[in-house]
């Protein structure tokens, strides 16, 4: 597949250390997913906090992409109780995907965010987090078991119902979808400006988009991008979203050109 022309969209990096050494990392499982079904071209973005332009990196991009990860958002960004001993953060990832986030929706950059991605959004606009929605009582458990083959982690979990006219029924032309679960982050409060999407059979909010936000957002709990060319409600959600980073991009060249 030829990649000449596609929008470019910055994918939002994960710091890990293997060994002695940090690396900044973004799963293939997504970049693959942007690329095939999204048909642009995905950019890893480092988290080099040092220096940082915001302004000047999405003024490069056509679109934003916040992918998951097993690490959680501090809870010190939502003034939440501090996280159990052992838990795994990741500090520069916060602190890109809180300006960087911010930042496209103002200028109407597509911006379309998975699992991590999600919580990273309702963080953004005031919301906040339950840590382990599994210990709250009325949810069901909505984390995989690390035991089971990757297939199986992966695998459908449970419905989510979209809302009547919302964006989520107008992209898919479904009323739901049969989605995966691997989260144990959730959102507890929802954040100002957003508009809730889908729910699980629990209640819990699933999806969500920004209102009045000038271009394409969405935010999702669960894993669109995992074998997203055998699922259709996956395959039109990344389709839409790479739809709307061509029209931002053909948008600002023409206003750059006058």
């Amino acid at each position: 597949m030829s990649f000449h022309g596609h929008p470019l969209v910055g994918v939002v990096s994960d710091r890990r250390e293997i060994g002695p050494h940090p690396f900044h990392m973004a799963g293939e499982k997504y970049l693959r997913a942007l690329a095939l079904a999204g048909e642009v071209y995905p950019v890893g973005l480092p988290l080099l906090n040092e220096g940082f332009d915001v302004l000047d990196i999405v003024g490069r991009l056509d679109g934003l992409f916040l992918p998951g990860s097993p690490s959680n958002v501090e809870p010190h960004h939502y003034l939440g109780d501090p996280s159990d001993p052992g838990t795994w953060h990741d500090p520069e990832r916060d602190l890109a995907a809180l300006a960087l986030i911010p930042a496209a929706l103002r200028v109407g950059m597509p911006v379309f965010a998975v699992c991590r991605g999600f919580q990273e959004m309702n963080v953004v606009f005031g919301g906040t987090l339950h840590q382990k929605v599994h210990e709250v009582a009325g949810y069901r458990v909505h984390k995989e078991n690390p035991e089971d083959p990757i297939e199986v982690q992966y695998g459908p979990s449970h419905r989510v119902t979209f809302e009547p006219g919302g964006l989520l029924q107008s992209i898919t032309g479904a009323e739901g979808a049969v989605v995966n679960s691997l989260h144990s982050q959730a959102v507890d409060r929802l954040g100002e400006e957003l508009r809730v999407e889908a729910r699980a059979e629990d209640g819990l909010i699933e999806a969500f988009v920004v209102e009045g936000a000038p271009g394409f957002n969405l935010a999702v709990q669960w894993h669109p991008e995992w074998q997203v060319m055998r699922n259709p409600e996956s395959l039109a959600l990344f389709h839409a979203f790479g739809q709307a980073c061509a029209a931002y991009r053909d948008r600002a060249r023409s206003e750059a050109s006058g």
